[in-house]
């Protein structure tokens, strides 16, 4: 039975009433104060105020201060008038409990159009909010698109001036050669001719004189020919050489042609897979609602630190394609930046289930999961799980040092729990409780070791 306050005091004006409630040592936090047109109430256990006020008021542009070990109501009035009375005098249980229904009716109805309206409000402002996003990311990309262009105009100028220089190029070491070929026709015919010239001036000799113009000759000829002579230069041809496509860089005596394949399979199923049905991308660009478009914003959200976001876009993606690994795979890394480690485990889990067969083309996105999920676990102090999957990125890539320095931290770790067991044996020997825990730390470090 609450304790009915009688200690009020009230003043007014033609246009206002004032009410001062007395807390009587009660903390503002736990008042609860109810107001209408004809009933005002104030709450705080284990006291009661009520008043059923004579006259009506506007409650919404009335107000209440909570402050001072006092509650203060400045009410407006709906008529110009002063009370005789602050409280109706004339009112049975009947008409006061018929009084205080309305106005809980009334307050819950107020509660309720403010709720909506917020809604309202927050769908309007998230909208907004979603669209600036949109328009400024399509503006970056215009950008983008404007620079990219720029840059293809003048790589195209500064190929075609190249053209032209090697061009130019070309033709001047075609006269220089044709020079030197005219010059070197022209040396030959003067050289014939002082050969010719010579021979007509050996005839006419004495022959004593021939046969010595004729032994110089020959020995000038044994000269030339012992002098090295270079070959012409070899025409230039254009070789074709075709390689055989791969899509993986693995050498084929040492790919698994099958699992290659079944993943591509895969990829192409999954990039095929999906479901436009969702109800939050309607007001979305036809070309936006795209798993990979969406995958990309919350990558650009993980990197600016907001991760809350970068994890709704990852839903949505997830709801249009639930067979894209990358997906789960990125999900987990926000919630593990936000220290959800349940569902870290939960998103590395199903990302390892994606991606399979295992290939060299996932290696690195299997080896993101177990790290990922190792250090969940370990930030869950399961140390043993998180040293497997720490073993397991390690047989992914055994170079790692990282990933080596850390599974070493852990092993030791465990270590320590070992011998923090061992010790408690030996104070107490016959505790099977320390000792099965002991042997369960035991069993799984043996478990995990390669």
């Amino acid at each position: 039975m609450p304790l009915i306050v009688k200690d009020y005091t009230w003043t007014q004006t033609p246009s206002l009433l004032y009410i001062t409630v007395p807390l009587k040592g009660v903390g503002p936090g736990k008042v609860d104060i109810l107001c209408s047109e004809n009933y005002l109430k104030v709450n705080f256990p284990p006291f009661l105020f009520e008043v059923f006020l004579c006259a009506p008021i506007d409650d919404t542009k009335s107000s209440a201060k909570v402050g001072n070990g006092v509650v203060v109501f400045t009410l407006y009035k709906k008529e110009l008038e002063l009370w005789k009375s602050l409280s109706l005098t004339d009112a049975d249980k009947e008409k006061m409990q018929r009084i205080r229904e309305q106005a809980v009716i009334k307050a819950q109805e107020k509660a309720k159009a403010e709720k909506e309206a917020k809604a309202v409000q927050k769908r309007d402002n998230e909208k907004y909010a979603l669209q600036k996003t949109m328009k400024i990311e399509e503006e970056e990309r215009k950008r983008i698109e404007d620079l990219k262009e720029q840059e293809r105009k003048r790589a195209t100028e500064e190929l075609e001036q190249w053209k032209k220089v090697q061009s130019q190029a070309a033709e001047m070491q075609m006269a220089r050669k044709e020079q030197q070929l005219q010059k070197e026709m022209q040396n030959k015919e003067n050289k014939t001719t002082n050969e010719e010239r010579q021979a007509n001036l050996s005839k006419s000799l004495p022959g004593s004189l021939q046969q010595s113009a004729t032994g110089h000759r020959g020995n000038k000829i044994q000269e030339k020919l012992k002098e090295k002579t270079l070959p012409a230069p070899r025409s230039s041809k254009c070789l074709q050489i075709q390689f055989t496509p791969r899509v993986f860089p693995t050498a084929l005596r040492e790919s698994r042609v099958a699992e290659e394949e079944e993943w591509l399979q895969k990829q192409a199923d999954a990039r095929r897979a999906m479901n436009a049905d969702i109800p939050e991308l309607k007001d979305l660009k036809e070309g936006e609602r795209n798993p990979e478009w969406l995958k990309e914003k919350g990558n650009k959200l993980f990197a600016t630190g907001n991760y809350l976001a970068a994890i709704n876009a990852y839903n949505l993606a997830i709801r249009l394609n639930n067979k894209i690994p990358a997906l789960y795979l990125n999900r987990c890394a926000c919630h593990l930046k936000l220290r959800n480690l349940h569902k870290t485990i939960e998103d590395s889990s199903k990302a390892l289930e994606l991606l399979v067969p295992p290939v060299p083309d996932n290696a690195k996105a299997r080896l993101k999961a177990h790290v990922r999920r190792g250090t969940a676990f370990c930030e869950l102090e399961l140390y043993v799980e998180g040293l497997q999957d720490y073993e397991a990125a390690l047989k992914i890539d055994p170079y790692n040092l990282d990933v080596k320095a850390d599974a070493e931290k852990i092993r030791q770790r465990i270590q320590g729990s070992l011998q923090d067991y061992e010790a408690a044996l030996k104070i107490d020997p016959y505790n099977l409780d320390v000792k099965a825990d002991a042997e369960k730390i035991r069993q799984r470090i043996q478990g995990s070791e390669p």
